[in-house]
């Protein structure tokens, strides 16, 4: 069961404007991952559904960070359908992300009270998925649908959007700003930011670093 309310969740998003995301299939990795990401200021991380056994490394990741870091909001990426939604969900994920927009994962997410953010690509379903009670709309890929130049086309028209744009997001002043000027309300970050050389080197205080450094462009691109 979620320990953060919807509302927490996406306060905590607009507030921060970073959700870093990653998948390792190592709990060890994972629980240093998610503290660096703490420590940097990022308390809402998003642990994606990929591996093999990912669940279970969720499940224990979960468990840990409600002693650990009672601080951080955990929750659930590459969700494409409801049952795997409804796993996490009893595993502790305080939100859902996923690459595609589904209908009953939307429903399910609504009966629950969790927050949902679901891939889209074009107005039409960014549309969809607001009928289905979405606040925060992640756009993905990125980079591919339109950069901030979309996001700009779509608040035109519909400036009661929020949108969280994820593949195509790099972790520099000029990118994160080029993506809060078009009027973002948040970014995701995956291995631009959580990078692969710095797991291996185990190197979680260059990620803590470079993690305080996004957020402080973020905040300097939102003129606070």
């Amino acid at each position: 069961m979620a320990r953060f309310s919807r509302l927490e969740v996406l306060n905590a998003m607009v507030e921060i404007g970073l959700v870093p995301v990653f998948y390792h299939g190592d709990v060890v990795v994972a629980k240093k991952v998610v503290e660096a990401c703490a420590g940097g200021g990022a308390r809402v991380v998003e642990f994606t559904n990929r591996g093999d056994f990912a669940p279970h490394v969720f499940t224990e990741l979960s468990q840990w960070a409600v002693k650990a870091l009672p601080q951080v909001i955990l929750g659930v990426g590459s969700v494409v359908d409801a049952p795997t939604a409804a796993m996490y969900i009893a595993s502790g994920a305080n939100f859902v992300v996923g690459p595609l927009l589904n209908p009953e994962v939307a429903r399910l997410c609504n009966r629950r009270k969790i927050a949902y953010s679901p891939g889209c690509g074009t107005a039409s379903e960014i549309s969809q998925a607001e009928e289905l009670g979405v606040e925060i709309v992640k756009i993905f890929p990125g980079e591919s649908v339109g950069g901030p130049d979309f996001v700009k086309a779509i608040l035109g028209p519909c400036p009661w959007t929020r949108i969280m744009p994820t593949g195509g997001v790099e972790p520099t002043r000029e990118s994160l700003t080029a993506w809060f000027k078009a009027g973002v309300t948040a970014v995701g970050i995956g291995s631009n930011l959580i990078r692969r050389d710095l797991i291996q080197a185990g190197d979680y205080a260059a990620m803590t670093a470079n993690v305080t450094q996004v957020i402080a462009w973020i905040r300097e691109a939102r003129g606070k």
